[in-house]
C-alpha cells in the first residue's frame, strides 16, 4: 500500500504522520476522539506559554485587566 509520504514529498514530516494516522481511522466517533487528543495537546501548549509568560513578569494582572478592555476585532464596515 502506498502511503501519503510517498504521495506527497511536500509535506513535512509532523504532517505525514498525523496524515498516516488519520488514514486508518473509520468512524466519526474515531475522528471527534483525535480532534479531543488535538485540542488538548495544543490547549497544554497554550497554557505552557501563559505560564512561561506569567513566571518572567512579561504578562501580571494588570496586563489582564488591560485585556479585558481590549478590542482587537477587525472592524467590519457595511
Amino acid at each position: 500500500m502506498e502511503t501519503i509520504a510517498e504521495r506527497k514529498p511536500n509535506f513535512t514530516q509532523a504532517q505525514i504522520e498525523v496524515l498516516n494516522a488519520v488514514a486508518h481511522l473509520h468512524s466519526e466517533e474515531e475522528v471527534m476522539q483525535l480532534k479531543q487528543v488535538i485540542s488538548h495537546f495544543f490547549f497544554e501548549r497554550a497554557n505552557q506559554e501563559m505560564d512561561k509568560l506569567w513566571e518572567s513578569g512579561d504578562w501580571n494582572e494588570e496586563t489582564l485587566r488591560n485585556l479585558r478592555h481590549s478590542h482587537y476585532r477587525t472592524p467590519y464596515s457595511r
